[in-house]
């Protein structure tokens, strides 16, 4: 079961490689939440039970239900749609995405650490490099956002590695996922929309605070 809800995640990030439309981003950063919920449960059983429900409120509240709203929010508020083609190629995307999935399981299976999940550890590394990718390929900063919202779903990825042994790795990568989701956002709504009007990453370069 958990290895079919980890497929299913790794889908999700080569999906994002290739799609173009901002709706199809936030409806993947929801699926992703719902699949680390399930995974979390499935994976963490055995931690204490407040522990887990603390985990699973964090996953299914936050990232299924909160990050995703405030994700349509943001294309609502700013009436962007898709990524611009130039300077973008869905095959190129494709490519570098395959290259970082081949790349995270020769990593994984080169460190063949018993005390570490080697699944969770090469998929949590794909989401890093996925996120990357995401944030170098793409010019408007809406997918400058997924991309930090997916790199810190491989943190978590990270951190149930190995977080049967020790589950407080969890609940601090949960409070720095919280941390930096809601001051990236923040600083969206509040200092770059309200002064650029724009969604490029090139106009940051005009801005002077």
């Amino acid at each position: 079961m958990i290895l079919s809800l980890v497929i299913l995640y790794v889908v999700t990030l080569v999906y994002l490689a290739i799609t173009e439309r901002f709706r199809n981003y936030a409806s993947i950063v929801c699926l992703q939440g719902l699949l680390l919920f399930a995974i979390a449960i499935l994976r963490l059983h055995a931690i204490d039970t407040i522990e887990l429900l603390f985990i699973g409120m964090e996953t299914l509240l936050f990232k299924a239900i909160v990050v995703p709203a405030i994700l349509f929010a943001v294309i609502r508020h700013t009436k962007i749609n898709r990524v611009p083609r130039p300077g973008s190629s869905q095959f190129n995307s494709l490519v570098l995405s395959i290259a970082a999935l081949a790349a995270s399981i020769s990593i994984a299976w080169y460190i063949a650490d018993p005390t570490v999940d080697m699944v969770f550890f090469g998929v949590a590394l794909y989401a890093l490099l996925s996120g990357l990718i995401l944030i170098v390929l793409r010019a408007r900063l809406f997918s400058h956002m997924v991309g930090f919202l997916v790199i810190e779903n491989g943190v978590f990825l990270f951190s149930t590695a190995i977080g049967i042994e020790m589950p407080f790795l969890i609940n601090i990568a949960i409070l720095l996922d919280i941390l930096i989701s809601v001051l990236m956002l923040g600083v969206f709504f509040t200092k770059i929309d309200r002064k650029l009007h724009a969604d490029d990453a090139d106009t940051l370069s005009h801005v002077k605070d």
